[in-house]
């Protein structure tokens, strides 16, 4: 455009909805010396409201659009996108522009918002992965902008102040620097008129000149840290080619050769037990990248010879040459991936934002020819240039115990921030107008179902938008039911496998066959094929093959059985793990199955013939649904399944695989030590008497959507964030089965404002209980849940992840359009009797994982 927008819109007609994403041209590098969370500070700011749309009106109409939107900060880059129904795309573009010509930064504003930034800080320190991250950042770009990421600390966002967040986006915030990317169900050239209409008056901006990269080498170093992960990770990191280099796409090769499941560095490790996995991971910046090759081990094992034996297979990799069978294998896997994207309307959009935005480049495909291009030599080249293991970055995280749960009967002191009732906001005339619709939208999904006679029940769902086909399959079984007494881990160490092919094919033939054909290939209870349209069959066959007739080689097994063993020991005493039990321990009785015990113990006890029995009776035909989604018809799907799955046989009446009503729980208070955290995850959760055929369900999910699920335009995070700043994240759910369900919600907040956020849940749910829901907040509800059908048809996998989640959970696969219509009916009251019903606020099991709360 003529101020310097630039606007990209590509048409994918997938279902009606549309991706906008902008892309701001900024980032950390950019930031105020002393200040550098400056971008990330004022991507925060811009959901605060502008000139001339107030944060209550952005929220509603946010959350009337469905509530599917984000935003990224990184060095140079700060993203922000929406994903709505195509017949809202206006409303999207109209916040868009109204945010770039102003913002409302008032300190006022900033001083709510900074504490649930701040929030945000406490949540990733208190993640050991992100404190390697932001070491191995300072170690290999020291005296650079790249030397820290976006997140910025608290210390500099006590200084920071709303003028000057403000300023920073009247300097950067222009149309000649930023990128526009339009993806989905839209005519082009009328997207094109709506945002000259929009942005075409905002004018350009002189704008300074940015922070220089200059690199110097990297110092060798060594980092020891713990993290609370139930393994460890052994790390050697380089210094690796950034996206505007020649020798990028070589390095893209190079990072997918060392992670193939062929290559020497899983293959000398993984099936030899000597780690329980490895890889190679690549993330690059515009100048610069790291690359890293990654081991993991169990607890308790020798970190040291396990880097050692990392360092010997790179260098041996790098003397000897990687084969070319390997490269061209994940060139055809990079070529399947890139037909892929074409499957997910945000998905693309993304891929059109970091192709324009954070690469320099034209469009996506300059990535593929690239990749295309890319020879064996080049990658041996490129091997040979940057895994330099003189000039690495060598770390080790140690898992580290929890201490003991600490139980008590009641929580901290109360303390109100909470409100009274919301009051509904006016909204500009060109939102109000296309909001106020209130019906129940098309689907796009029509499947065709088919049960063979074996009792496989295939469905297929024909689409077009892309040469590819997909397959989701899953199993109905349930191990706490299923395991034999004293066998706890079996299914567990079957799962893992799979991965060492079939009867005919051994771990390596089997993984060449997939590389030869480029699919993705997962099998076990869950499994999955990727596969472009002609070698979809292909594909199936070798599903087939692993999924009916695993290998199961003696060997293998008795490496993942110690593999299996030695990881279950170091996750007994994980923080995660302990907080999951102590969870399970406060809503289930005793002798309840879940309450069952994965041990070293129960595992060292499996043997081959435990694992054959388990796998004849858990995978049945009979208990299994698959999903084709993709460029084919119902017809091939039904010859292809049939023929390799047809045949697919049976013993036995189907078992069991709900498990018994329980009683409702007491409430009661576990605390988790966790020393790698600075901040603490408190979930919140108690059992229900309601089952997933009661009409009340309905009622709870609509009254759940007027709590949470659309950020400052609900309850729990107009409450707990906007207003207290007490939260960066809360979230509700009511997850509801045939036989038992439960209600949870979780955050995560400072030791000290533990309780004083609990309180807050508590009245938001007797407010429920006690006072109607406001019309405007009833019919935001519903127009949540209306948009939420269309979003939910924007990928594949999501319309096949949610056919096969209706399918095993017997429910009708048009479920979405009954409850939609089901929604419209209800009522306030409906809301009001429903939380009075079922739910108790004063029976939580609070569970806290970090500092010991307050």
């Amino acid at each position: 455009m003529k101020n310097g927008l630039r606007l990209v819109v590509v048409r994918n007609p997938l279902a009606p909805v549309v991706t906008t994403e902008i892309n701001y041209l900024v980032g950390s590098n950019e930031a105020p010396e002393g200040f550098p969370g400056t971008a990330h500070a004022l991507e925060h700011m811009m959901f605060r409201g502008s000139g001339e749309l107030s944060a209550d009106q952005l929220a509603d109409i946010t959350a009337a659009m469905g509530g599917d939107f984000n935003a990224d900060t990184r060095q140079s880059l700060t993203q922000f996108y929406f994903t709505v129904p195509s017949e809202d795309i206006d409303v999207a573009l109209n916040i868009e522009a109204l945010r770039m010509k102003s913002l409302l930064s008032t300190d006022s504003l900033w001083e709510n918002e900074r504490g649930a930034i701040e929030q945000e800080v406490a949540q990733d320190l208190s993640n050991p992965q992100y404190i390697f991250y932001s070491k191995l950042l300072e170690a290999m770009f020291k005296g650079t902008p790249y030397s820290h990421d976006a997140l910025g600390t608290r210390p500099s966002f006590d200084k920071t102040t709303g003028p000057m967040l403000r300023e920073f986006h009247d300097t950067w915030y222009a149309p000649n620097n930023s990128i526009l990317v339009v993806v989905g169900d839209v005519q082009p050239q009328k997207v094109f008129e709506e945002v000259k209409k929009l942005f075409g008056d905002i004018p350009s901006k002189k704008l300074p000149p940015r922070a220089e990269i200059n690199l110097e080498a990297v110092k060798p170093d060594t980092l020891n840290l713990p993290t609370d992960l139930p393994y460890g990770l052994a790390i050697i990191s380089f210094r690796m080619p950034g996206s505007d280099s020649p020798d990028y796409s070589a390095s893209q090769i190079l990072s997918d050769v060392l992670s193939n499941q062929r290559g020497n560095l899983y293959s000398n490790l993984v099936p030899e037990g000597k780690a329980l996995y490895a890889g190679f991971q690549y993330i690059n910046l515009p100048k610069s990248g790291i690359g890293f090759a990654l081991a993991v081990f169990p607890k308790d094992a020798d970190s040291k010879s396990l880097i050692n034996e990392v360092q010997s297979i790179l260098k041996d990799d790098i003397k000897n040459g990687l084969s070319r069978d390997l490269v061209e294998a994940e060139k055809r896997h990079e070529l399947s991936n890139f037909e892929f994207q074409k499957n997910s309307v945000s998905g693309l959009a993304s891929i059109w934002s970091e192709a324009l935005a954070a690469e320099g480049k034209q469009s996506p495909d300059e990535d593929l020819i690239g990749l295309q291009k890319v020879t064996v030599d080049d990658v041996n080249r490129v091997a040979m240039k940057y895994l330099d293991t003189d000039h690495a970055i060598y770390a080790v995280l140690t898992p580290q115990s929890s201490g003991k749960p600490i139980s008590k009967d009641s929580f901290g002191g109360k303390e109100s921030f909470a409100p009274k009732n919301p009051k509904a906001v006016e909204l500009p005339g060109w939102a109000a107008k296309a909001l106020g619709r209130l019906s129940v939208p098309s689907s796009v999904v029509n499947p065709d179902v088919t049960v063979f006679p074996n009792g496989l029940k295939l469905i297929v769902q024909p689409e077009t938008v892309s040469n590819t086909i997909s397959l989701f399959g899953g199993i109905k079984n349930n191990s706490n039911i299923q395991t034999p007494p004293g066998k706890e881990g079996v299914g567990n160490v079957l799962s893992q496998l799979f991965s060492y092919g079939s009867k005919t094919l051994d771990r390596v033939a089997f993984q060449k066959a997939l590389d030869d054909i480029g699919v993705v290939e997962s099998a076990g209870t869950d499994f999955t094929l990727s596969a472009l349209s002609d070698k979809f069959e292909d594909g199936v066959k070798l599903l087939a093959d692993n999924e009916l007739n695993p290998g199961l080689p003696a060997h293998a097994f008795k490496v993942v059985k110690m593999q299996t063993a030695a990881a279950v020991k170091g996750e007994l005493k994980s923080p995660d793990y302990l907080t999951s039990k102590a969870l399970r321990n406060g809503l289930y009785p005793v002798y309840d199955l879940v309450q069952r015990e994965t041990t070293p113990e129960t595992v060292d006890s499996l043997t081959i013939n435990d694992i054959k029995d388990y796998y004849s009776k858990v995978y049945r035909p009979d208990l299994t649904t698959i999903v084709v989604i993709g460029n084919i018809s119902p017809e091939e799907a039904k010859e292809i399944i049939g023929k390799y799955l047809g045949d697919w046989k049976t013993e036995g009446s189907k078992p069991e695989t709900e498990l018994p009503p329980v009683p409702p729980n007491k409430s009661s208070v576990s605390a988790v030590p966790d020393e790698s955290r600075v901040q603490d995850k408190v979930i919140l959760a108690e059992t229900l008497q309601l089952t997933r055929d009661d009409s009340d369900f309905y009622s709870l999910e609509l009254g759940n959507h007027v709590l949470g699920g659309a950020f400052y335009a609900t309850r729990y995070y107009k409450d707990l964030r906007e207003n207290a700043g007490l939260v960066y994240y809360v979230s509700s759910s009511f997850n509801v089965g045939k036989t038992r369900s439960t209600y949870q919600v979780e955050y995560g907040c400072d030791p000290q404002n533990v309780s004083k956020a609990r309180y807050i849940v508590e009245r938001d749910l007797k407010q429920m209980q006690t006072t109607l829901v406001t019309p405007h907040e009833l019919e935001q509800a519903k127009a949540m849940l209306m948009r939420e059908i269309p979003l939910s048809e924007s990928s594949l996998s999501s319309i096949a992840t949610g056919l096969l989640s209706r399918a095993i959970n017997g429910l009708p696969l048009d479920e979405p359009a009954i409850a939609a219509k089901k929604y419209l009916q209800l009522s306030a009251e409906n809301i009001k009797n429903a939380f009075i019903k079922w739910v108790r606020p004063m029976d939580f099991v609070q569970v806290t994982e970090g500092p010991n709360p307050q």
